[in-house]
């Protein structure tokens, strides 16, 4: 019988216990977006209910910056040992490929992390003041057209979820928009809310109150079908634009952290993720649950991030306003 090489026995030896101490103190969950965000509204109640599992705080810290990409990268650099994690979104695979469209070394990469569980995946929804004068997508793009550059809109920053999701868009539509970077999706709701600006690709969670209060007006959405939450809102597709576009929620570790710790993130995050009170968390603001474990996250998200890199190659160099 084969021995295992001492070395690679007390390895293992030492990972297995760490794995099994893990956590001995209070875990950071950073959230790259200020409150308010689609990454917010999920990571709060996923921490509360995970800290029943782990036996230990789970803090939430939002890191901001840079459309999410200073709170990634933070996580990316940090120590691989599980006290600190990411709730992302799906704007973690468009950093890379943008910051080398715009001629910049990216501050982090995909395999910086490891994915532990898909929680979200909702499309994003066009949505415009209810005061607005377009009641309908014909007359948005009607006007933008007749007056280039002249429509803007907020987003949660340059080349976050919401300006691609826009840009994706008007390349389908074949018109200029005029891009208002935010800090975050809280910010671009508020500023649109606020009359800052005439449009907002936001999240169905971020958008429903204000769109049942009568605040604001959804005129489509990214998906391929109607959401079941707002049926009578059209999609692009149907209305014969190419556009699709989801922003998922998930969680990350740190790319080197030990596999037990990985496998003990995984349990409670799946023990959260389908526990009552996160499915009813959820419901409250309108945002259905899509559970994947690793594995199928992997999957998931390595296909998301070739369709965006596909996007944002067709989308080119936006300059930063």
């Amino acid at each position: 019988m084969r021995t295992i090489p001492v070395g690679i026995a007390l390895l293992f030896a030492a990972a297995t216990a760490f794995g099994q101490a893990y956590p001995s103190k209070p875990i950071t969950m950073i959230v790259p977006f200020p409150p308010g965000g689609v990454a917010d509204i999920v990571g709060r109640p996923l921490a509360a209910q995970m800290e029943k599992t782990l036996k230990q705080p789970v803090v939430v810290a939002n890191r901001t910056g840079a459309g999410g990409a200073v709170g990634m990268a933070a996580v990316a650099k940090s120590a691989p040992d599980g006290y600190t994690i990411l709730m992302g979104l799906s704007s973690i695979s468009i950093f890379p490929v943008s910051d080398r469209i715009m001629g910049k070394t990216p501050s982090y990469e995909m395999k910086d992390f490891a994915p532990i569980a898909l929680i979200t995946a909702d499309p994003t929804v066009l949505v415009v003041a209810a005061d607005s004068p377009w009641k309908t997508l014909k007359e948005f793009v009607a006007t933008a057209k007749a007056y280039p550059g002249q429509i803007n809109y907020s987003s949660s920053g340059v080349y976050g979820t919401l300006h691609v999701a826009m840009e994706i868009f008007a390349n389908a539509a074949g018109v200029k928009l005029f891009h208002v970077p935010y800090q975050g999706g809280g910010p671009a709701v508020t500023a649109l809310l606020g009359g800052q600006v005439h449009a907002l690709a936001s999240g169905p969670a971020a958008a429903i109150g204000q769109i049942k209060g009568g605040k604001m007006r959804a005129l489509a959405s990214w998906s391929t079908e109607r959401l079941p939450l707002l049926p009578d809102i059209p999609t692009f597709k149907e209305l014969g634009y190419d556009a699709e576009f989801y922003i998922w929620s998930g969680l990350f570790a740190p790319a080197a952290t030990p596999t037990p710790v990985v496998d003990r993130l995984r349990a409670a995050v799946r023990e959260a993720a389908n526990s009552p009170e996160f499915k009813g968390a959820m419901d409250k603001v309108s945002t259905p649950v899509s559970y994947l474990d690793a594995p199928a996250f992997r999957t998931y998200w390595e296909r998301d991030a070739a369709r965006l890199k596909v996007a944002l190659e067709k989308i080119g160099k936006v300059a930063e306003k």
